[in-house]
């Protein structure tokens, strides 16, 4: 039940502050690409959250953990947060004052992509037992090489790319998009030292970086 609580906690928290970032800068809750965003984002949300506490609760107490160990880490949260702050804020007052307007099939092109990375977020969840948020070796944790494993070694990361780069073209604003560009650059310096952990602690990890040659987006990087 705590746990329970927590992830329901969390959700709503999550809802609230991006409500308030979006509507709060837009002077009005007539945003449809707000409500589009929030729709795409939190309405599955609890029905991955439910099969997370039903079939891998260990996995679900893992994802609610966002205390960072390693202090490179905690500055790449801050970066993170300071892009999804920026980017949502731009996104409410260029509604607002009408600096930009993306045609209805670039918004639509994002829904897509949206839901193209959930998509790739929840078969990675399932892959991955021991994905935490944070950058850790945990106890029994082996390195997995097949899925989408066998194709990037961090397919998680390219999931978060996706839907952070589609969320400004959802809320059809392009001036939204310039902060969230940054995305792949912090993604970047976290697999950078995230890999320097998983070398040094985890066995059979520098042999999984030969045969899946990709961190992130295969045949680029």
């Amino acid at each position: 039940m705590k746990l329970l609580m927590r992830a329901f906690a969390k959700l709503l928290s999550g809802l609230l502050l991006m409500g308030a970032l979006l509507f709060g800068p837009a002077g009005t809750w007539h945003f449809p690409g707000a409500w589009w965003l929030l729709a795409l984002l939190f309405v599955p949300m609890p029905v991955v959250g439910a099969v997370l506490y039903r079939r891998a609760p260990e996995l679900l107490r893992k994802r609610l953990n966002s205390r960072e160990q390693e202090p490179e880490q905690r500055a790449v949260i801050l970066l993170s947060s300071l892009i999804f702050i920026t980017g949502f804020v731009l996104a409410g007052l260029d509604f607002r004052f009408g600096w930009t307007r993306l045609p209805a099939p670039v918004v639509a092109l994002g829904m897509v992509l949206f839901c193209t990375g959930y998509g790739l977020y929840v078969e990675v969840l399932r892959e991955n037992a021991h994905l935490s948020r944070t950058v850790e070796v945990q106890e029994g944790q082996k390195v997995i090489d097949t899925g989408l494993y066998g194709i990037v070694r961090h397919p998680m990361y390219l999931a978060v790319t996706v839907l952070f780069l589609s969320m400004p073209l959802v809320l059809g604003s392009a001036a939204a998009l310039l902060p969230f560009l940054f995305v792949p650059a912090v993604l970047v310096k976290r697999i950078r030292n995230e890999e320097q952990v998983l070398e040094a602690g985890l066995p059979g990890y520098r042999a999984y970086e030969k045969k899946v040659k990709y961190r992130m987006v295969p045949f680029l990087w």
